[in-house]
Parts: C-alpha cells; sequence; structure tokens
C-alpha cells in the first residue's frame, strides 16, 4: 500500500516536472519568436531608413550633376556661342578680309564648342566603367585634363588592383573626376597628382594640388560655403560607405584622402 503511495507520488512529481518543463519550452519558443520578430521588424525598418537615406543621397548627387552640366554650359559653351553670335552680327561683306578673318575665327570657335560639347558628353557617359574599367578610364580622364589645360598631372598606383563591381567603380570615377574639376576652377594649381593604393581590404585614394588652398571649417557647412563640390564627394562617399578626409591650408594646397571598403 505504502508502495503504491510512493508511487502515485512519484508519477504525480514526475509529471508535474514534465508539465513544467513543456511550460518552459513554449515560453522559450514564444520568447524567441517575439525576439525574431522583433529583430525582423527593426531589420526592415533600418532597411527603408538606410535606403530613403540612399535615394536622398543619389537626388542630391543627380541634383549637383546637373547643376555641374548647367554651369559648363552656360560659362563655357554658352560664352564661346554669344562671341561667335557677336562676330557674325558684326560681319561686313564689304571688308572681305575683315569678315574673312571673322569667319575663320568663328568657325574655329564653333569647332571648339563641339569638342567641349564632346567632352562633356564623354565624361558623363555612365558606360565609360563598363567599356575601359576604372584604371584606364581614369587615364583617359586625366588625358583630357591635361589636353585641355595647363595643369599637371601624376598618376600613380601601388599594390595589385581590386576590380569591383561597375556601378561601385563608377561612383569612385566621379569622385575623382568631381575633385579634379574643383582643383581646375578654384584652386590654381599648376601642379596635381593622384595615386590609387589597393590593399586586400581597402581601395585609398590621395588626390593633392599644389594650389592656393581654403581654411578648413566644418564639413557639413561647405555647401553653404559655396563648395558644392565636396558635398557631392561626400555624399557619393556615402553611397560607398568610404571614409573622406580634407587637409588643406591657405597657400598650401589641398590633399583629398578616400578610404573605399573592397
Amino acid at each position: 500500500m505504502q508502495e503504491g503511495v510512493h508511487i502515485i507520488i512519484f508519477l504525480a512529481i514526475t509529471t508535474c516536472l514534465i508539465l513544467l518543463l513543456g511550460g518552459l519550452m513554449i515560453l522559450v519558443v514564444y520568447l524567441y519568436q517575439q525576439k525574431r520578430t522583433l529583430y525582423q521588424r527593426t531589420y526592415s525598418e533600418l532597411k527603408l531608413k538606410h535606403e530613403k537615406k540612399l535615394i536622398v543621397t543619389q537626388l542630391e548627387v543627380q541634383e549637383n550633376m546637373f547643376r555641374h552640366i548647367s554651369q559648363e554650359i552656360h560659362d563655357n559653351i554658352g560664352l564661346t556661342l554669344s562671341l561667335i553670335k557677336l562676330r557674325l552680327n558684326t560681319l561686313n561683306l564689304e571688308e572681305k578680309e575683315k569678315a574673312s578673318s571673322q569667319i575663320d575665327s568663328s568657325v574655329e570657335l564653333l569647332s571648339e564648342s563641339i569638342t567641349q560639347l564632346k567632352d562633356i558628353s564623354k565624361s558623363l557617359n555612365a558606360d565609360i566603367i563598363n567599356s575601359y574599367g576604372l584604371i584606364m578610364a581614369l587615364e583617359n580622364e586625366l588625358t583630357r585634363i591635361k589636353d585641355s589645360s595647363t595643369l599637371f598631372i601624376s598618376f600613380k598606383i601601388e599594390g595589385e588592383p581590386v576590380y569591383m563591381d561597375s556601378q561601385k567603380e563608377l561612383i569612385i570615377f566621379r569622385i575623382i573626376q568631381e575633385s579634379f574639376n574643383n582643383i581646375l576652377k578654384h584652386s590654381e594649381a599648376k601642379n596635381a597628382s593622384l595615386i590609387l593604393k589597393y590593399s586586400t581590404s581597402d581601395l585609398h585614394i590621395y588626390i593633392q594640388d599644389d594650389g592656393k588652398g581654403f581654411p578648413l571649417t566644418d564639413p557639413d557647412s561647405f555647401s553653404n560655403k559655396g563648395k558644392a563640390g565636396i558635398k557631392n564627394m561626400q555624399a557619393r562617399s556615402r553611397m560607398i560607405r568610404a571614409a573622406m578626409e580634407i587637409s588643406s591650408k591657405p597657400d598650401n594646397g589641398t590633399l583629398l584622402q578616400f578610404i573605399i571598403p573592397i
């Protein structure tokens, strides 16, 4: 009789332990599901936030690019065409020698405008990376700059080049293109250098000029100071998770450094 009571107690305790263990397992599964749901929701929110930020950045870059195109056309091609128009309007056919000279110079200016338009078109062509790759595209761009200006540019590659996806290389190309555009427009430099330093995990880019430089302020205020080109480079850097550093002093040139994860 007493043995039977012990068995019943044992079975009762065992049943309680099994039920308790089952309850704990259900609680653990429930908490895991809750945590997983919360993680997925947080991940989705962060992903959406990142995508929104990326879209804003892309729109900002596009806006700056369109502004750059407009300025190039207005400052260079528009001025040249206005000069051609002025010369043709003042053309006097009775003065044959002078008229011939005006026509010849107008044709020359028109050819220059066509060349400038071609250069702008080539520099904006997104297929340039697919066609040539980053390094050759940069070599072509630097040759174009040297041929159309008095700026001397040295180009050096260190390490073994690592080829990235074309979209990322295009953004890198645009960053370097923008930096040299700034050098030509604002620095009054005679010499500039570009170094690409490859490692197994990063690409380091160094762009330096011997121009007039400028006082460093808070980089976030560059857009308010008229340095939209720097803001444009910062926006593009964020798109590829690159770090950007600026070193500059008045009359002491400027150094731009980029660290891009591969």
